[in-house]
């Protein structure tokens, strides 16, 4: 027996990896992430033990310093930056550069319960990966923060500071993982609407983790399915197999949450038979199911009666539920060998389904060869329901290679997923005006699918990026062609993709008119094909610090910090958009400056962050606004002023704040 694999003869070893590599390949059921579970053991040993808080559980090293992470309140907000967006007065598509974890957590109050869809990438951990996790048990809060805002010179979040690599020699593997997706899925979750659905790629190496792990954040009833993806034609050997698959994990937020069906295409389409409404084909009334009877069904079991004089050009017959000179034939539903079935539908059903003397009927009838009838419905569904596996080629990785390749970009990304797979999910989850958030954003396929199937089918669904300003390889093109973190490649894809869909856009309504030129006129059928970009920053408010004891010099300067709270580098557009997101209005929200007031969503809520006088305070009363916020200085030396307002928007019923 070979105890010891030659690899491993690369380096020496200890004695005790030795026996552990042994004990290993007699025993690898005692292992739990390379470590040797010694419950596990003795019970394999066949020794009596009781394991500890026996139960059907997920748990793992450092899940509740994970959850700790997740709970701690985040500081940070978003600010824009004009300069990299495309329409940004306009569009409603937005793209977030930053750690994906704090990202969420600023989002909970402006967009909870607000997005219909979640698509997700995330790292494999394959081995290879780096990711951001709270690596260790002893990392505080504090520590974990810091480790996430560490920058460089020019901004760039370092990848000394925030991320680890999760070799398969680490002892917590597995667990890093899930510590890495577990907050982030749960602060997802709270964005779902109740009708939500989430889409997540995964592979082998945690897709049994994930499992585990959705089924304790989202709830095992919520489970709807777990798709086959065909990712790659040829395969990667794994073990004397070539493995070209991976997976789709697709949960819901509510269990009776339904997926929408796919339009059929010229091959798909079985609509081949018409009457005076449209297209049909025919499903048999009979319930086929052998289970099923009038033994355990009686309310199915019941005669239909078919006028046998009235054919209609495919040899069908009208049918009722009552008996008459016309409906004379009686049909029950049996089976082939003469045992008692049942129809699918209730009487009632069939009763609202059937329009007397009409072959219009979607209940209809057709002679046999034995001279029977058999009882149809019609159905002219013109969707299908897709099946658990999709082989097709369009959903393979080299076809998201192609795609980026089409828009003149390299061989930036090893893996990017195609436009159809990401299609398709967002036709199953979506209609025309719903939100779609990908939070592991990676080379924008999910914004460029999005804008893509608008431009097919006319819709305006909006999306939300999210991509770490992770640093780019220093080998890859796309470092050598300017790009420095994969944000920028994410950003500059849509911008290309958008350009691209917008040209197309325009020379089929080109085509369409002639010679017509739509150059100079803005069309308002064009799709939305721009994006609002927003960078993670910190508050443009100072940080209230927490003071332990009595120490009263402390004390006395934090106190003087705040007379002005507004921090050094803030802007006065940057406290407007921190302010909308703290008071759950989204980034979409319309702005209008007017009397030294940002008036947000026609008076949901006013922001006074310049100046104010009575005059001010008197626009701001004739606007009738929900709530009011108000830089504090900007009453100083003046509380009359301050008093007055906090009467007037008092008696008004204006909600009246100060900071």
């Amino acid at each position: 027996m070979n105890t010891i694999d030659n690899n491993e003869m690369k380096d020496s070893q200890t004695p005790q990896q030795e026996r552990l590599n042994i004990l290993k390949q007699l025993m690898p059921e005692i292992f739990d992430e390379g470590q040797i579970d010694f419950e596990k053991l003795k019970a394999t040993l066949g020794e009596n033990i009781t394991f500890s808080n026996e139960r059907y559980v997920l748990n793992w090293a450092g899940k509740s310093d994970a959850f700790r992470v997740m709970q701690c309140p985040s500081t940070a907000t978003l600010v824009p930056c004009k300069e990299e967006s495309v329409d940004f007065d306009t569009t409603q598509n937005i793209f977030i550069e930053g750690e994906n974890m704090e990202v969420l957590k600023v989002l909970q109050k402006s967009y909870f319960g607000k997005v219909k869809m979640i698509y997700i990438d995330p790292p494999y951990n394959t081995g290879n990966d780096s990711f951001i996790y709270p690596d260790k048990f002893s990392e505080s809060k504090e520590e974990y923060l810091k480790r996430v805002g560490d920058k460089d010179a020019e901004g760039y979040m370092t990848r000394e500071g925030m991320f680890r690599k999760n070799s398969k020699e680490n002892g917590q593997y597995h667990s890093n993982w899930l510590n890495m997706m577990m907050p982030r899925l749960y602060l997802a979750k709270n964005l779902l609407r109740e009708d939500g659905v989430i889409f997540i790629s995964i592979d082998d190496n945690e897709v049994h983790n994930l499992r585990l792990l959705m089924n304790e954040v989202f709830g095992e009833e919520n489970f709807f399915c777990q798709i086959i993806i065909r990712a790659n034609s040829r395969g990667q050997t794994y073990k004397q197999i070539a493995k070209t698959h991976e997976y789709l994990l697709v949960y819901t937020k509510n269990d009776i949450t339904d997926l929408f069906g796919l339009e059929k295409d010229a091959e798909r389409n079985d609509l081949n038979l018409s009457d005076n409404i449209g297209c049909y084909n025919i499903r048999e009334l009979r319930n086929r199911n052998p289970k099923f009877g009038k033994h355990n069904r009686p309310l199915l079991f019941y005669p239909i009666y078919v006028n046998p004089n009235v054919i209609d050009k495919d040899g069908f017959n009208p049918v009722s539920l009552t008996f008459s000179n016309e409906y004379y034939i009686k049909v029950e539903p049996y089976n082939s060998v003469g045992k008692e079935s049942c129809w699918r539908w209730g009487k009632s059903k069939a009763h609202l389904n059937i329009h007397q003397n009409t072959l219009d009927s979607n209940l209809i009838a057709k002679k046999k060869a034995d001279g029977q009838y058999n009882i149809y419905e019609k159905y002219r569904k013109t969707t299908y329901t897709p099946k658990s596996i999709w082989d097709e080629n369009a959903f393979l990785t080299e076809t998201g290679t192609v795609e980026l390749h089409n828009l003149g970009f390299s061989n930036e990304f090893d893996f990017p997923k195609p436009i159809s797979l990401i299609k398709r999910c967002v036709q199953l989850a979506t209609e025309e005006d719903d939100i779609i958030l990908d939070f592991f954003a990676g080379s924008g396929t999910t914004a460029h699918a999005v804008m893509q199937l608008n431009k097919e089918d006319g819709g305006n669904r909006h999306f939300i990026c999210i991509q770490l300003p992770e640093l780019c390889d220093p080998e890859k093109e796309a470092y050598k062609a300017g790009y420095s973190t994969i944000a920028e490649i994410s950003k500059e894809r849509i911008r290309r993709a958008g350009n691209k869909l917008r040209a197309e856009v325009e020379a089929e309504k080109a085509k369409k008119a002639g010679e017509l030129s739509f150059d100079d006129a803005e069309d308002s059928s064009m799709p939305d094909f721009g994006f609002k970009v927003f960078k993670l920053s910190d508050s443009n408010f100072k940080p209230w610090r927490e003071i332990h004891g009595s120490h009263q010099d402390q004390w006395k300067q934090q106190t003087i910090d705040f007379l002005n709270p507004v921090a050094e580098n803030a802007s006065t557009e940057n406290m407007v958009y921190e302010l909308m997101l703290k008071n759950g209005k989204n980034l979409n929200s319309t702005i209008e400056h007017s009397h030294n007031c940002y008036n947000i969503h026609s008076g949901e809520l006013l922001l006074l962050l310049e100046s104010v006088d009575q005059d001010t305070i008197n626009y701001v009363l004739s606007l009738h606004p929900q709530k009011v916020i108000a830089l504090d200085n900007l009453f100083s030396g003046n509380d009359q002023l301050k008093t007055n307002t906090a009467l007037q928007l008092r008696d008004a019923g204006i909600h009246f704040k100060t900071i």
